[in-house]
């Protein structure tokens, strides 16, 4: 199970796109709206989540996705439930992933220390000791980051990748006509 956290102001790209590509490629994942099932992101599309984070057992999920978005963000530090999640996930071998501004609440958690990340423009400088190189997506172990909006999809393949390995990365890609 992959759980992607929707907080308000959530990017709308870089959740609905992980999703969809993921569950192409057979993985079970569901929305986990914080503090409710209707979220608004960002640029004001509503998605209804499939369960509210904080009634959630996330504990068990094999992978925990953060989308970015100041707003979405912010949510995410303000929940202490899902900020336990995210790092019980991790520290029980699953994997933490984080696209555009989401990668700060993973170093807030420790998870990125010393490890080679991405995320938006910016954000370095809240990445404490991770180690920046300004790749659209990258996978260091168990921790996976993506950069910003317009590298959703290479970020969702990445997550895929991780997950099931590079064979189903390239078969989804190729299905949806990706590059």
């Amino acid at each position: 199970m992959v759980y992607i956290i929707l907080g308000k102001g959530f990017e709308e790209a870089e959740a609905v796109v992980p999703c969809d590509m993921l569950r192409r490629a057979g993985v079970d994942v569901r929305f986990a709206g914080v503090g409710g099932r209707e979220v608004v992101g960002g640029h004001g599309i509503a998605v209804c989540a499939d369960c509210v984070a904080e009634e959630t057992d996330l504990t068990e999920a094999e992978m925990i996705v953060l989308p970015g978005g100041m707003g979405g963000v912010r949510s995410i530090l303000g929940s202490e439930a899902v900020l336990n999640a995210v790092k019980a996930v991790y520290d029980n071998g699953g994997y933490a992933a984080a696209i555009c501004a989401g990668p700060t609440v993973l170093a807030k958690l420790g998870i990125t220390d010393g490890k080679r990340v991405t995320c938006y423009p910016g954000c370095e400088v809240n990445m404490g000791s991770a180690k920046p190189c300004g790749e659209s997506a990258v996978i260091d172990g168990r921790v996976v980051t993506g950069k910003a909006p317009g590298t959703a999809y290479d970020f969702a393949l990445a997550l895929i990748e991780a997950l099931r390995g590079k064979d189903a990365a390239i078969k989804v890609a190729t299905g949806a006509v990706y590059r």
